[in-house]
């Protein structure tokens, strides 16, 4: 590559492994978007890029665009994806669980590896019970009882952080479908508290166009048609997220007291096929997934 053209994350991840021996391998978010993670993109919010982590089993001295963990890695957890030497998924997401700076942004990694059915809660929760005193094991044990299969963006997963930690509330259901009495689907919202009648709704930078706004509000009109109560969380909340909790706690005190008939229910009729675990849509041929997770990306 020209030193003028700033490399995309891949072409960094290989330009990282030439330092590689055999047994060695790129691990951590690298490895999880070289495995098809749709969300590891390798930046911090989305300008700053991360260092590709190498796992070597020698002494290798940490350059610029790449840092090296020394810690064994078997065998049996290097695979060779499309020529570059890979730690295995569960492995991967594990080690970016155990070192992520915080305990949400591990969450945030284990729900998007979850998003892409590189690996399963059930999978990950029986790595991490077989590791011993490790660096950051307890974060990714907190991490894991956190976790979700079915959320759709890093955001939401962080929304809903803010939803249980930050206001209190019973911790919702991700992007399960709502229904009319009748079997017809009015929306799946990104999140759901069933008991309260609450939804919350993250609009990012898709929102922001006029067709992204008129559809926003005809979703919100169809929910509150049915007895829902709704609240929006924009990007700009995170500069004052206790505004934010403000709004959920009042929106969740109007669900509480609203004395509106319920019409709308989340059990699916018949004819819908439910996707919202990673067996699920791991079962899916490709046909199947072309069709029903296409709106996962529209959402």
């Amino acid at each position: 590559m020209p030193a003028h053209v700033d490399p995309t994350p891949r072409q960094r991840m290989v330009e990282a492994s030439v330092v590689l021996r055999e047994g060695e391998a790129v691990t951590g978010w690298a490895a999880l978007n070289w495995l098809g993670g749709a969300w590891f993109t390798g930046s911090t919010d989305g300008v700053d890029a991360r260092d590709v982590p190498l796992a070597a089993r020698r002494h290798l001295v940490a350059q610029p665009g790449f840092g090296v963990s020394q810690e064994f890695v078997s065998p049996s957890e290097v695979v060779i994806q499309d020529g570059l030497p890979v730690t295995r998924a569960l492995r991967s997401l594990v080690f970016e669980m155990r070192y992520a700076p915080t305990l949400g942004d591990a969450v945030v990694a284990l729900d998007m590896a979850c998003y892409s059915d590189l690996v399963s809660l059930a999978q990950v929760a029986a790595y991490v019970a077989g590791l011993g005193p490790v660096t950051g094991v307890q974060q990714a044990r907190d991490a894991v009882a956190e976790g979700e299969e079915n959320s759709w963006s890093p955001q939401e997963t962080r929304m809903r952080g803010v939803w249980t930690k930050r206001a209190g509330l019973p911790r919702p259901r991700c992007n399960v479908p709502v229904f009319t009495l009748d079997g017809r689907h009015v929306g799946t919202p990104d999140l759901l508290g069933p008991e309260l009648g609450l939804v919350g709704q993250y609009h990012g930078s898709a929102h922001l166009s006029l067709a992204g706004a008129a559809s926003d509000i005809r979703k919100d009109a169809a929910f509150r048609d049915l007895g829902l109560e709704t609240v929006a969380m924009v990007a700009s909340d995170w500069a004052d997220v206790d505004g934010f909790v403000a709004r959920l706690r009042a929106a969740a005190d109007r669900a509480r007291a609203s004395t509106a008939v319920r019409g709308w229910t989340i059990d699916a009729p018949a004819w819908w096929t439910p996707t919202d675990t990673v067996a699920r849509r791991r079962a899916l041929d490709e046909a199947q997934r072309q069709r029903y997770l296409d709106y996962r990306r529209a959402a």
